[in-house]
């Protein structure tokens, strides 16, 4: 039976590059299980056991990457969208903009125009930036200095419109006032909006990682296992690492199975320092 299930896994793994290499046609789902012998809703569920995702949503993923790469190579949006496999402009247009964060044409010009307001602040856990769009919060990162998270930001929406203050925006000063005084342990964890930009896997991971309590824990295993992706760990593990807003999608909150702290984009020792913090405040 084990090798048995050894070699299913060997052929999904071989199906779902197929899918990828194929992400403009349309695989039934219905013809994809009964090649394996199983109905429709086991064989969805066995894929997302051994490849993290649906059929559907890593060909949607994959036409996303295509889309981003062709609008960085300066396509024209109708032809990229066309390039990337989706089909019909029209059809898709909608679920671009939501999942790039915004319009593919504003994607393609480095989201000109678009309004990032952001500050920064020096907490004890060493420079904190906070960065936030009319949605809400899209960058959240220590840093060791000023500039240097400058760089970071600028990078992630390099030709957006950056502004350097908080006065500018509603809410931004209160919600770094919020999490400064979380991080100050003298104030509970704020609950803040959100505009988080990534992968449908990833943003899986990160509302997952927002539901862990205060004080708790969970492994990345344990992870891959809530959100019905058991075989998918590293890529979990990728997630976390993905994540550009800290605390506020907790990924300190995600140890290696054995229980030791493992790698954290800002420094193992503020994931300590957190970590440590947080259980106290139980």
């Amino acid at each position: 039976m084990t090798t048995e299930l050894h070699a299913e896994e060997f052929e999904l793994i071989a199906l779902a590059r197929q899918l990828v290499a194929r992400a403009d046609e349309t695989w039934p789902l219905a013809d994809m299980a009964a090649r394996f012998g199983r109905s429709p809703s086991a064989f969805q569920r066995r894929f997302v056991s051994v490849i993290g995702i649906s059929p559907k949503a890593l060909q949607d993923v994959t036409r996303l990457g295509r889309l981003k790469s062709a609008l960085k190579a300066g396509s024209r949006v109708t032809d990229a969208i066309l390039e990337a496999g989706f089909g019909s402009p029209s059809r898709v247009y909608g679920e671009a903009q939501r999942d790039l964060g915004m319009t593919p044409s504003a994607y393609r010009d480095g989201a000109p125009g678009e309004a990032i307001h952001w500050t920064a602040r020096r907490t004890r856990l060493g420079w904190l930036a906070m960065a936030a769009t009319e949605r809400g919060v899209c960058f959240a990162q220590f840093g060791d200095d000023v500039d240097a998270l400058r760089t970071v930001l600028r990078d992630e929406f390099p030709k957006a419109a950056l502004v350097e203050s908080a006065a500018a925006h509603p809410d931004l000063d209160a919600w770094i006032d919020a999490l400064d005084a979380h991080l100050s342990r003298s104030g509970p964890a704020p609950t803040l909006p959100l505009d988080l930009r990534g992968t449908a896997f990833q943003m899986r991971v990160w509302r997952f990682l927002q539901g862990i309590p205060l004080g708790e824990t969970r492994s990345y295993a344990e992870v891959a296992t809530a959100i019905g992706a058991p075989k998918a760990t590293r890529a979990v593990g990728a997630s976390c690492g993905a994540n550009r807003v800290a605390v506020l999608v907790p990924c300190h909150r995600v140890l290696r199975g054995d229980g030791a702290l493992s790698g954290y984009r800002w420094g193992v020792e503020r994931k300590r320092a957190l970590l440590a913090a947080e259980a106290g405040a139980r």
